[in-house]
C-alpha cells in the first residue's frame, strides 16, 4: 500500500514553477529522502503534503486521502525547515499543551517521557524563546513526534544540532516504525536516516531508487556525494 502519492503535481509562484509535473510514491513503512539542491522544490513538496499549501495541478494523496483533512492530521507529523515552538511557553508547557491538543490521555506523563528521550531535562522550565537554536530544534522534533505518527515529514531535521545530538535523533527516528520522508540537500543525512532516495531538480524527479543502487552508479571507490553531484550537474 502506498502511504504517499504525488501524480503530475504542478505548483507555480507567479511565473516560476516550483514543481513541474512531480510524480513519485512511497509505500507504507518506507524510509525515503527527498534529495536535491536549494531551490529544487523540496520544501514546497513538503508543505503540499502537510496541507499548508495547495498544488495548482495534479493529485496528492496521503493514505488515500487529501492532505490537510482532519483524518490525515491524526496520522501525520510535519517538521518545517525552521520550526518555532511557542516562544513564551517553557519546554514542559509546550509539550503538555501539544499533548493535550493531540488528545493524548496523560499529557504530563507524555511530556516527561519526551523530555527524557530528547535530553531536555536541564531546560524543561526554560521558555522556548530563550533556548539555543539546537535545543529549539530538539523541542520541535519532540513536539512533532508526540503522538507516534504513522507518517512523518521532516524538512532538514538535523539543522542546528551538534554531532552527539544528531546521533541521539538518528537513533530515535530509526527506532520508529513510521513512514518517513526526509527533505535534505546533504547526502550523508539521507544515507543515515533513510534507505531510498527521490532525487529532484527544478521541480521534477530526475532519479529514484535505493541508496545501494545509487552507490552502484559510481565508479570504483567514488564517494556517493560525487555520484549525486554528477547527476545534478548532468540535469542542468
Amino acid at each position: 500500500m502506498e502511504c504517499i502519492t504525488l501524480t503530475n503535481v504542478v505548483k507555480r509562484f507567479g511565473i516560476t514553477y516550483a514543481l513541474n509535473g512531480l510524480t513519485f510514491s512511497i509505500p507504507c513503512g518506507g524510509r525515503y529522502s527527498l534529495l536535491g539542491p536549494n531551490g529544487a522544490g523540496k520544501s514546497t513538496t513538503m508543505k503540499i503534503l502537510a496541507g499548508l499549501i495547495r498544488q495548482d495541478n495534479g493529485e496528492v494523496l496521503i493514505s488515500g486521502m487529501k492532505p490537510g483533512t482532519k483524518e490525515v492530521k491524526k496520522i501525520l507529523a510535519y517538521l518545517p525547515e525552521d520550526p518555532v515552538p511557542y516562544r513564551i511557553l517553557t519546554v514542559r508547557e509546550n509539550l503538555e499543551y501539544f499533548a493535550s491538543l493531540r488528545g493524548i490521555p496523560d499529557p504530563r506523563r507524555k511530556a516527561e517521557d519526551m523530555i527524557d528521550l530528547f535530553g531536555l531535562r536541564e531546560f524543561e522550565r526554560t521558555q522556548a524563546g530563550k533556548l539555543s537554536r539546537g535545543n529549539q530544534q530538539k523541542l520541535s522534533l519532540a513536539l512533532v513526534l508526540l503522538h507516534d505518527p504513522e507518517i512523518v515529514l521532516l524538512d532538514e531535521p538535523l539543522n542546528y544540532l551538534d554531532i552527539p545530538t544528531q546521533e541521539r535523533i538518528i537513533n530515535i527516528l530509526k527506532g520508529m516504525n513510521s513512514t518517513f520522508l526526509v527533505s535534505t540537500h546533504i547526502m550523508s543525512i539521507a544515507s543515515r536516516l533513510t534507505d531510498h532516495v527521490i532525487m529532484i531538480s527544478r521541480g521534477r524527479v530526475i532519479w529514484a531508487g535505493s541508496i545501494s543502487d545509487l552507490r552502484a552508479l559510481g565508479h570504483e571507490d567514488e564517494p556517493i556525494e560525487s555520484v549525486v553531484s554528477r547527476m545534478m550537474s548532468n540535469d542542468g
